[in-house]
């Protein structure tokens, strides 16, 4: 029995209603908590090709990437392809015809001191420092890259560090990002509809796809609501079934549960700055926690929730 089947049989008065949340993340921690930590892992390695820029994610004994990071020196950093965890079709898409700007999987604000990020990935705005392997061998794979936003007169606007740690079970990669944004200068994020962590998929007009998150909204209805999780599936090319990438927005980010974009193509991400802009003073340092979900076939809502359990359970225990 699920959580929201075992808070139908208790009386909801008014105390149980403002308690829900706290009620949801405890049960859901119970059934699904252990059962998270104690999934088997694949042994993975990473391969760091200096003159492509690039760093791949290969299973041991494989010689086709599953998942490349992508870090020129002229460039916004970004994640493509992401293949399905089985080794078929691509999740992921490079700057479609609908929305060349969007490349895979990647972070970019729409306005940063007055300059647009998210539309803008080329050099003039990117400048990359460094990129590197973490941990490149074993159940847990893990790299960096350290990139400044640029302004107008090339000058360092924003220090950004993403750090990517993914462990594979062979039917779901679990892919988590750390991002952190440090002031060089006192800067401004603009109040904006979208920014931040965003994914484009495999979409193009006429394909099945659907958007879901916690509340059980689909589609538009998922556009500008708060929520801790949005699932994007659609069918991908080469599959004879749908690729799905869940995004989970961690409870120790600012403004949790976030906005999300959920673009009419499917592109979608939480929005930090959608209900309000923000600042940093020179120095000063904002980090935000998000884990994806990648796997194939049907919506799967026990595998989210049980993922969900084992990443954010406890925070939101600790909380209440």
């Amino acid at each position: 029995m699920g959580p929201e089947l075992i808070l139908k049989s208790l009386p909801l008065n008014s105390f149980l209603t403002k308690m829900k949340h706290y009620i949801i993340a405890c049960i859901t921690f119970m059934i699904f908590g252990l059962q998270a930590e104690e999934a088997e892992k694949n042994d993975l390695r990473l391969i760091h090709d200096k003159s492509a820029q690039t760093i791949s994610l290969y299973r041991k004994g494989n010689d086709t990437p599953l998942i490349v990071q992508n870090g020129k020196k002229d460039f916004r950093p970004y994640i493509h392809p992401i293949v399905g965890p089985d080794g078929k079709g691509e999740l992921t898409q490079y700057s479609p015809g609908h929305h060349k700007h969007q490349t895979g999987v990647y972070w970019a604000f729409t306005g940063v001191n007055g300059r647009d990020y998210f539309h803008h990935p080329e050099g003039s705005y990117w400048k990359k420092k460094s990129m590197e392997i973490i941990n490149g061998q074993g159940t847990e794979a893990k790299w960096k890259t350290l990139y400044h936003l640029l302004a107008k007169d090339g000058g360092p606007v924003m220090e950004e560090t993403q750090t990517w740690s993914i462990f594979d079970t062979g039917k779901e990669f679990v892919m988590d990002l750390e991002w952190s944004g440090k002031a060089v200068v006192d800067l401004s994020v603009k109040k904006y509809p979208y920014g931040g962590l965003f994914l484009r998929m495999t979409y193009e007009r006429g394909v099945k796809a659907e958007a879901r998150n916690t509340k059980g909204q689909k589609n538009s209805e998922t556009e500008g609501m708060r929520a801790p999780w949005v699932n994007v599936g659609m069918k991908i090319p080469g599959r004879d079934n749908w690729g799905n990438i869940t995004v989970f927005d961690h409870p120790d980010n600012p403004e949790y549960p976030n906005f999300w974009r959920v673009d009419r193509q499917f592109g979608f991400g939480p929005a930090s700055a959608r209900g309000a802009g923000w600042s940093l003073k020179q120095g000063e340092s904002r980090t935000y926690k998000h884990r994806l979900v990648v796997y194939t076939g049907q919506f799967n809502k026990e595998l989210i929730d049980q993922t969900w359990a084992g990443w954010a359970g406890k925070v939101l225990k600790a909380k209440n």
